[in-house]
């Protein structure tokens, strides 16, 4: 696999993909993307903020489609097909994280449906997380032989 287009905010581990964040030892809140220096809880005085994975799954708390390409420099396919972008409300976090679906369009979606964290690529290639049902999101072999991830 390639680099990932964020280092630092998510890895893919034996195909199973993870956003990472950060968590404060002393008060338990999470961030993402990850922080460093200080907890911005306005309660807390902590200052030591742990790498953690967040939770894989969400429900979709917002989704629409992109039906036009972005200006440069950012690059599209040629010829540009349409994305469908859901923001997902991670479980257990009330961290919501914009990503790109895979293999969905707006008419599968839902608000509330709930989405497993995925990998694929962008149009020039670097590996980005993305939004997948349930159930579709590990190794074309882990789904071959029926594992999930």
């Amino acid at each position: 696999m390639t680099a990932p287009v964020i280092n630092g905010w998510f890895t893919v581990d034996g195909g199973t993909a993870h956003l990472l964040g950060t968590r404060c030892a002393d008060c338990r809140t999470v961030y993402f993307p990850p922080r460093t220096g200080f907890c911005r809880n306005p309660y807390c005085d902590g200052e030591d903020l742990v790498e953690t994975r967040m939770p894989r799954r969400g429900t979709v708390w917002s989704y629409t489609n992109s039906c036009y390409p972005p200006p440069a420099p950012f690059v599209t396919a040629d010829p540009y097909v349409p994305v469908t972008l859901a923001a997902v409300e991670l479980t257990g976090t009330g961290i919501v994280v914009l990503g790109q679906v895979k293999d969905l369009t707006v008419d599968d979606l839902r608000v509330g449906m709930e989405l497993e964290l995925t990998t694929g690529p962008l149009a020039d290639g670097p590996p980005v997380w993305m939004w997948g049902a349930l159930g579709t999101t590990g190794t074309t072999a882990e789904r071959r032989n029926g594992e999930s991830s």
